[in-house]
């Protein structure tokens, strides 16, 4: 299950959540340090391990 980072609009508190690649466009979160619904997905780095080995 891959985790997202997200970025409260209103406190500016960044946080992580895991959820199913399904979820990931309906998902309605709030900021666990104000409450407030308004985040935004906070671009992170991706790393991919492959079992073929080049």
């Amino acid at each position: 299950m891959p985790t997202y980072q997200y970025r409260c609009q209103k406190c500016g508190e960044v946080f992580e959540h895991a959820e199913h690649v399904a979820e990931h466009a309906t998902v309605q979160l709030r900021c666990p340090k104000c409450g407030s619904e308004a985040v935004q997905p906070q671009p992170t780095q991706f790393f991919a391990r492959t079992s073929k080995k080049s």
